[in-house]
């Protein structure tokens, strides 16, 4: 049945982006800010993640929205499923995406994340991506805009890490932009090579920003990476523990 679900929720996320693409291309040609038309990519984060809760079980909470800097800043996320790429929309005041260019190429969705200002790099390109990311990253800080940066770079499976990318650090402390780590539970509800959405609490944590003056940028990496794995750890032990008392009960 939780298969079944699954499969509707996944038809379902397919029709309604698809939806909202061509809404943010229609918003594209009127003469509203990056600001305003921000409120469809945030709605669509929450009618995805609505029906998630709906169709398969599977919710959310949000903790530490008090650790938001009232000034743009680099948002440093775990990536471990789709279902990120949808919280971010709404966890984090408007943002510019760093992602792969290959993103937008994809017809109407690739298109309509293009006219956000993303940071599109090639990852392959090595020092000039990083450089890429500084450059844009400052104009779209100076703009007013924050920047989100998933810095292992690719989804990776629940209780595991990869090392770092520096370009989210870099901006960070060429910029003085704050750091604000964020740590989440969706991997062990939603893996990322699967249809299985399994039911259940995704725990969203927001850390205290990381003031990047006088780090430089491996020593902004590694505290953000040392809370962002500890905090997932405690989440899912928590959650462990409440769900044997609930079977004990």
């Amino acid at each position: 049945m939780q298969l079944f679900r699954s499969l509707v929720y996944t038809t379902l996320l397919f029709l309604v982006t698809l939806a909202f693409g061509v809404a943010v291309l229609v918003a594209a040609a009127l003469p509203l800010t990056i600001e305003q038309r921000y409120a469809l990519p945030r709605w669509w984060g929450l009618s995805l993640t609505w029906l998630c809760k709906v169709v398969c079980g599977l919710g959310y909470v949000v903790e530490g929205r008090e650790n938001l800097p009232d000034r743009p800043f680099v948002s440093l996320w775990k990536h471990s499923s789709t279902w990120d790429t949808l919280a971010q929309m709404f966890v984090v005041p408007p943002a510019s995406w760093l992602l792969k260019r290959e993103v937008t190429w994809i017809p109407v969705v690739g298109w309509a994340v293009q006219t956000y200002r993303p940071i599109a790099i090639d990852r392959g390109a090595g020092h000039s991506a990083v450089q890429q990311v500084v450059k844009q990253g400052r104009e779209r800080l100076a703009s007013g805009m924050g920047v989100i940066v998933y810095p292992e770079g690719t989804r990776v499976a629940p209780g595991q890490t990869r090392k770092y990318g520096v370009s989210g650090a870099l901006l960070a402390s060429r910029t003085g932009a704050p750091v604000v780590p964020i740590a989440h539970t969706s991997g062990y509800y939603w893996p990322r090579r699967s249809f299985l959405k399994k039911p259940g609490t995704i725990h969203v944590v927001i850390g205290p920003a990381i003031d990047p003056t006088g780090l430089d940028p491996r020593e902004i990496n590694e505290r953000a990476q040392q809370w962002i794995e500890s905090t997932i750890a405690r989440s899912m032990e928590l959650a462990g523990n409440q769900t044997r008392t609930v079977k004990l009960n």
